[in-house]
C-alpha cells in the first residue's frame, strides 16, 4: 500500500447527498484511497453495503484493507463502466440507494513519477490507471500518426497548439523513442508558444494523453448510463468532476435524463409522459475557500447530485 496520502475532495458534500437510507446498497465507483468510502461507511448501519470500485491495483490494495477491517465492504478491480454488470452479479440492480463518481486522478498516482502521469517527474511514460492492460503512453506515442496525435491533444486538452506539438512528438521519435515523462513534458513546452501564468506548458496535453490511454470519456458515458439503470427509485447519482470536459458530461447527460423521452415539440404530451428518469437535486457545488487553502487540487472540482425519479 502507498504511503501517500489523499486528500478525498467535497468530501461532506459529497456524501451528504448521496447517503439518504443508511441500510442500503451504495457504491463507489472511484475507490482511490478510500476517502469518501470511509466517510460513507461511517453513515451506514450494519445493514448497510458499500461495493468499492477502482482500476488501479494500489487502489485495490487500499480496498482489500478496508474489506478486511469490514465487513460491509465489497471490492470489484475492473473500470466503473461495468457498474451494470456488477449490480447485476451481487443481484442489486434496480436496488442501489446512491452511486459516486470521484472522477479524475488521485494524488498518489499524480505523485508517483513510476506511475508516468507527471509533467514535472522523471518517470516512464506510461499514465495507464490499470496498468494489467492496454498501451502506455510511450506505445501509443511511438505508433499513432501526427494526425491522430493532434486529434486527441485537441479533443481532450483543448489544446490550440495541438498540431504543432504533434509534429514536436513525431520529429523526436524519428531520432529516438519517448519513453520519458520530462523528456515529453520538454518537448511540448518547447512547442507551446504561449505559456499561461501558473500552469505548465504541457498540462493540458498531459490530460488528454491520461484521457485517451484510459478510455476515461467513453467509460464515464458507459458508467452514467449503467448507473441510471442500477439505482432505486429516489436513489442518488454524485459525481465529483475535474475538468471541463468530463462536467459537460455530466451536466449534458442529467439535463437529458431528466428530459425523457424524445417526442416533437407539438405533440400534446405532459412532462410525467416523456418519462424522465433522473431530477436535479439543488445547484452544482465548487471547494470553499477553506477546502481550496488545504488542497489546491480542489479548486477545478465541480460536484453535481441527481435523483432516480422512477
Amino acid at each position: 500500500m502507498t504511503e501517500l496520502t489523499h486528500q478525498s475532495v467535497l468530501l461532506e458534500q459529497a456524501v451528504d447527498a448521496l447517503v439518504t437510507d443508511p441500510d442500503g446498497f451504495y457504491i463507489d465507483g472511484t475507490f482511490g484511497r478510500g476517502g469518501h468510502s470511509r466517510f460513507i461507511l461511517e453513515r451506514l448501519s450494519q445493514a448497510g453495503r458499500l461495493l468499492v470500485i477502482d482500476k488501479d491495483q494500489e487502489a485495490i490494495e487500499e480496498a482489500i484493507g478496508l474489506q478486511e477491517q469490514d465487513e460491509r465492504v465489497i471490492v470489484a478491480h475492473q473500470s466503473f463502466a461495468g457498474i451494470e454488470e456488477l449490480a447485476d452479479t451481487y443481484g442489486v440492480s434496480g436496488k442501489v440507494a446512491g452511486v459516486l463518481l470521484d472522477l479524475g486522478v488521485s494524488s498518489p498516482q499524480l505523485d508517483v513519477a513510476a506511475r508516468g502521469f507527471s509533467f514535472s517527474k522523471p518517470g516512464p511514460l506510461d499514465m495507464r490507471m490499470d496498468t494489467r492492460q492496454g498501451q502506455t503512453a510511450a506505445q501509443w506515442l511511438a505508433e499513432a500518426s501526427e494526425e491522430e496525435i493532434a486529434n486527441v491533444i485537441f479533443e481532450y486538452g483543448q489544446e490550440k497548439f495541438s498540431r504543432r506539438m504533434a509534429r514536436a512528438i513525431t520529429r523526436e521519435r524519428e531520432e529516438r523513442p519517448i519513453t520519458d515523462t520530462l523528456q515529453l513534458a520538454e518537448l511540448i513546452k518547447q512547442a507551446n508558444p504561449a505559456w499561461e501564468r501558473h500552469k505548465h506548458p504541457a498540462t493540458r496535453a498531459f490530460q488528454a494523453i491520461r484521457i485517451f490511454i484510459n478510455s476515461e470519456l467513453k467509460d464515464l458515458e458507459k458508467a452514467l448510463a449503467g448507473i441510471v439503470e442500477v439505482l432505486k427509485t429516489g436513489g442518488r447519482m454524485v459525481v465529483i468532476s475535474f475538468h471541463s470536459l468530463e462536467d459537460r458530461l455530466v451536466k449534458q447527460f442529467i439535463s437529458r435524463q431528466e428530459k425523457g423521452d424524445d417526442y416533437p415539440r407539438d405533440m400534446p404530451v405532459t412532462q410525467s409522459q416523456l418519462n424522465p428518469a433522473l431530477k436535479r437535486v439543488g445547484k452544482p457545488l465548487k471547494a470553499d475557500s477553506g477546502e481550496l487553502e488545504d488542497n489546491v487540487r480542489a479548486r477545478s472540482a465541480v460536484l453535481r447530485v441527481a435523483e432516480k425519479t422512477a
